[in-house]
């Protein structure tokens, strides 16, 4: 390619429900795209590189990479498919020329992967379809076509966007096919799989068609690199050594290194400020470049107060694009100073200083994050898109070495035109073996949740309901354990309706430590005959900590430390070893929401703990909780 001879660039990104097989999708682009050396290790869901995504198999942070087909160079970007992390994928969409859609031969459209399409038709874009694991042994491709098609009719497709091609594979073999049938030759199937799981393809079978469907359906960016600069930022980064980081796609013009240039900000001030360095992708590596053109995503750096929106314009043509709107958190805990017994005794971070610093970091990349300080001095209320959202930052802040105690999460009110109280609500889809369906209707109908639509095949009922956010708050737990953990249930944030009352809380008291001390099976084998506990014995606990779960309403105080008295006599039978149930174990997710208003999870790097607000019970019992 000459050197005035613009490379054809198209940006796609990859978008569908949380699971539906994008990541392994990206694998197979790069797999066959000799991004790797013949003799280098591929792991499985590449661009999943955080220890969290890989742990929980989800994609959280939307991240880039490109691709070399013939002479076009592909952007691909990988966004999440969870409902908490939407900004993420609305301002993703901002930057490619055509979407992925990846629907699950079995499932269908699901309601993160409407949220997904709805922003890309809203921005004019061509989506592809492709249905992914037709080697499902429960695949119904035609029905899940059509369920597609109606899907882009509700959101109000145009004809353009309804003519869109329709491909189909198995990402975690590599294979995209235009027909089905091509692949009933291949020995595939789920479980045992007789063909080795490869993202490189099989006999004969890769993703090429997609490759060409891309290329045939999508028009290589234009050439405008002799019209005036504009580049808008829709990511942000953070490198330890350069700083804060810029990525979005250059509309016009031409970015260079050690560039004076015009930042246009919201509230349409300009000033001027020179760029550090320029990036390209190559593969998975950031590379950087003297100058990179219009359409090609770029990142760059030396520009520290950069933030979401922003235009990057030439310095004596200040264009400013559009501001890209990101949507208001939906709910809030408060972070504060661990004050337990034990606290200071595993985390290296445990001040209010330390705290303030790691949420100030996290607000440099995590835009729909909200922070603010508290009356007191000792901690900070964090805003966010949903549970998921502010627990992984949670937990990624105890594994970096931080101690804090969290509040229960709570829902953001607001006030409509009118004045009038308004709450956000939640679109949920449940599918639940028949037998448990009544149950779940009973219980979404007390939490004051509206259904939709109801369905079911194959002895399975598919539920679709519009529920308050507040009311599903600690219902995850109570679903799987009234489904015997073979329901599934999806949600997405819907919009905001009027505030629907008061709604039933956890009908459980807790079992409260008297003192500080280490648990004895003894004590454990007598309060586990009214309880559910969540110690083990040997535990060391302190005064207000939750040890358990009251059979019945109110909490109890109770001494898990006492040990039987020793005596010289033996009585017949009473000395047999005691046998205890195994105790209930939380997950981060479980603890917030299984706690009430005045009760805390203490996160630290070695443990996630239950207790009380007030510690001590002459407090509790004064301010009557």
């Amino acid at each position: 390619m000459s050197k005035n001879e613009k490379q054809k660039i198209i940006n796609i990104a990859v978008i569908a429900h949380v699971d539906a097989g994008k990541s392994t999708l990206v694998d197979a682009f790069l797999a066959q795209s000799g991004v790797f050396r013949e003799n280098e290790a591929m792991t499985d869901c590449v661009m999943d590189s955080n220890d969290l995504e890989r742990e929980r198999g989800i994609t959280i942070y939307s991240k880039n990479c490109s691709v070399m087909h013939g002479e076009y160079k592909i952007n691909i970007v990988d966004t999440p498919g969870h409902a908490d992390f939407s900004s993420e994928v609305e301002r993703i969409i901002k930057t490619v020329d055509t979407v992925i859609l990846l629907v699950d031969s079995s499932e269908g459209p699901m309601p993160q992967t409407r949220f997904v399409l709805q922003k890309s038709l809203e921005q004019g874009l061509n989506p592809i379809l492709l249905i992914n694991k037709i080697d499902k042994k429960d695949a119904r491709i035609k029905e899940v076509v059509d369920e597609v098609y109606e899907l882009f009719m509700e959101l109000d497709a145009n004809d353009a966007q309804l003519d869109f091609p329709i491909l189909y594979g198995i990402a975690r073999q590599g294979i995209v096919v235009r027909d089905p049938s091509e692949v009933t030759d291949l020995e595939v199937g789920e479980g045992e799989s007789k063909v080795k799981k490869s993202a490189a393809g099989q006999n004969g079978l890769n993703i090429m068609p997609l490759f060409d469907t891309i290329i045939q359906h999508v028009e290589a960016y234009p050439d405008r690199r002799e019209e005036p600069l504009q580049f808008q930022i829709s990511a942000l980064g953070y490198d330890d050594y350069i700083g804060r980081l810029g990525i979005g796609r250059v509309d016009r013009g031409t970015i260079h290194t050690a560039e004076q240039v015009a930042v246009t900000k919201e509230d349409g001030s300009v000033v001027m400020r020179k760029i550090n360095q320029a990036f390209v992708y190559r593969g998975l590596k950031r590379v950087a470049v003297d100058e990179a053109d219009c359409g090609d995503i770029v990142v760059v750096s030396g520009i520290s107060d950069i933030t979401i929106g922003e235009t990057i314009c030439d310095a004596q043509h200040p264009d400013p694009l559009p501001m890209i709107h990101i949507e208001d958190p939906t709910l809030s805990m408060n972070f504060m100073v661990n004050k337990s017994p034990f606290a200071g005794q595993v985390g290296k971070f445990v001040t209010s200083r330390h705290i303030k610093e790691r949420l100030e970091k996290e607000l440099e990349v995590n835009v729909g994050l909200l922070v603010e300080p508290l009356d007191t001095t000792d901690g900070f209320k964090v805003s966010g898109r949903g549970e998921l959202h502010l627990s992984i930052l949670i937990e990624n802040m105890r594994r970096e070495g931080y101690e804090l105690a969290v509040s229960k999460p709570e829902v953001i009110m607001h006030r409509d035109e009118k004045g009038h109280k308004v709450e956000p609500v939640e679109e949920v889809v449940i599918e639940v073996p028949d037998e448990y369906s009544g149950t779940v209707i009973s219980e979404l109908n007390l939490r004051k949740g509206m259904m939709k639509s109801m369905s079911g095949r194959d002895g399975r009922s598919r539920l679709e309901y519009i529920v308050p956010t507040r009311s599903l708050l600690g219902y995850r737990s109570q679903f799987i354990n009234e489904t015997r953990g073979e329901g599934t249930m999806v949600r997405r944030f819907a919009g905001y309706e009027e505030y629907k009352g008061e709604i039933p809380k956890r009908a459980n008291g807790v079992i409260i430590a008297q003192e500080e001390g280490t648990t004895s099976g003894y004590a454990l084998n007598n309060i586990s005959e009214r309880a559910t506990m969540f110690v083990d014995p040997g535990v060391k606990v302190y005064e207000g900590m939750i040890v358990g779960m009251n059979s019945r309403s109110e909490d109890m105080v109770v001494n898990p430390c006492k040990a039987k008295k020793v005596s010289n006599m033996r009585a017949a039978g009473s000395d047999e070893s005691i046998k205890l149930s195994p105790p209930r174990v939380f997950s981060l997710e479980e603890a917030l929401e299984f706690i009430a208003d005045d009760e805390l999870v203490e996160v630290t790097p070695g443990d996630i703990r239950l207790r009380k607000k007030l510690l001590k019970e002459l407090d509790r019992r004064r301010s009557g909780r």
